[in-house]
């Protein structure tokens, strides 16, 4: 690994770990191992190396939410992306970022943060709405409200399992995910079997 994707990492672990305000050029050069001709050669400074860092973080995301737009049933790809494992108590990387005021603030790095959670929901809507397409979710479910919801899960159990130190919020914050999904296609089948009824007796 070069000098370049060893200041990159260790500034992702520190705005993970302490936040943008808190982490100063001399920290990441220590957790990289690195010099400061090495810093100041890849990068202009700390915003240009933690605008380079925190978009890596965001792809990465992403990356992990690819269930979400794979082959197969939508319901299914959504819980098997929902059912990931997620270490509750570290925190949601590009989630955090959202609560360190030197990055809502800042055009650059807000707009990363932004961009990912906005690439998310679509992801999100586009599997709700295919769920709805094929019937395993009800017709009056509205994919963009639906996931935000679901996002919104997922980033309260963060902040639940951090506030208590304990994985088991983020966890139960799933479970109840899960079956609020559950839920509704159990309507949807519902409201298709009594659909058939009504055509078969007319």
């Amino acid at each position: 690994m070069g000098s370049r994707d060893q200041l990159t990492d260790a500034m992702a672990e520190l705005l993970w770990e302490r936040g943008y305000a808190a982490t100063s050029p001399r920290d990441v050069m220590a957790r990289a191992g690195v010099g400061q001709g090495s810093m100041y050669h890849h990068f202009g400074g700390k915003h240009d190396l933690a605008v380079e860092a925190l978009s890596g973080v965001a792809e990465g995301m992403l990356a992990q939410a690819s269930p979400l737009e794979g082959e197969g049933s939508p319901l299914e790809r959504m819980k098997a992306y929902l059912a990931s494992p997620r270490p509750g108590t570290q925190g949601c990387r590009v989630g955090r970022m959202t609560q360190d005021p030197q990055v809502v603030t800042d055009p650059g790095l807000s707009a990363i943060v932004a961009g990912a959670f906005s690439t998310m929901l679509q992801r999100w809507e586009q599997a709700i709405a295919d769920a709805v397409a094929v019937g395993e979710l009800p017709s009056s479910t509205v994919p963009g409200e639906l996931a935000r919801t679901l996002a919104a899960v997922i980033q309260g159990g963060y902040v639940l399992a951090r506030a208590e130190n304990d994985q088991a919020p983020m966890d139960a914050a799933i479970r109840g995910a899960l079956a609020l999904l559950d839920a509704a296609q159990t309507a949807a089948h519902a409201d298709a079997t009594s659909s058939r009824s009504q055509e078969t007796t007319t």
